[in-house]
């Protein structure tokens, strides 16, 4: 059993639907050339929320105001929360990001076009971004599944948490909409955690 210590704090970043897009895929959404233009710089470095989004559609309904975040990836890939497949009519499976085989595709909707991904939809499993260091101080490795206790008035504990290891992570636990309802989490709160190896 590894734990992190007492009085460590683990920033929670709730992330909310949204898409990633090869440049490719950009240019047809919002123009030949387009670039996408940075809105607010995210935790992890070099990653950021654009100004651009766009809307999604799947079988049953549409979601607009779907956030894209740069810069621009290998490959297109939508993360929506459970409620939002409910919505949309699809049946994503749970991913790490980047692992998009047999996942369902979507409609998408841009300023100056659209697509039609053939695959590309999951829930992005939870994870941990972990820098190295603390990786190594805790004796833990890269794509170790953890469980997470967090504590509070609607404390739950979190299954299969997936380490992310990289010496270009900020230490920072990511869940969806879904999971921080759940138990009352806030975008950016500061908690204490409790990691497990099995």
């Amino acid at each position: 059993m590894v734990s992190l210590a007492a009085e460590t704090k683990v920033t929670i970043g709730i992330s909310n639907r949204h898409i990633h897009l090869t440049q490719e895929h950009v240019e047809i959404l919002f123009g030949p050339g387009h670039e996408l233009t940075p809105l607010k710089e995210l935790k992890q470095p070099g990653q950021y929320a654009a100004e651009e989004t766009v809307t999604i559609v799947g079988p049953k309904g549409a979601i607009e105001g779907v956030r894209v975040l740069g810069p621009a990836r290998s490959e297109s890939q939508v993360e929506i929360s459970q409620t939002d497949a409910f919505k949309l009519g699809v049946k994503p499976p749970v991913r790490d990001s980047g692992h998009l085989e047999d996942s369902p595709g979507i409609e998408v909707i841009g300023d100056a076009g659209r697509i039609t991904l053939n695959k590309g939809v999951i829930l992005a499993a939870r994870h941990i971004h972990m820098h190295t260091s603390d990786a190594a101080a805790l004796g833990l490795k890269d794509k170790k599944k953890v469980r997470v206790a967090v504590p509070g008035e609607r404390g739950l504990i979190f299954e299969n948490v997936l380490l992310r290891v990289n010496p270009k992570y900020s230490l920072e636990m990511h869940v969806d909409t879904d999971e921080a309802n759940a138990c009352l989490l806030k975008n950016g709160q500061q908690v204490k955690v409790e990691l497990n190896t099995d």
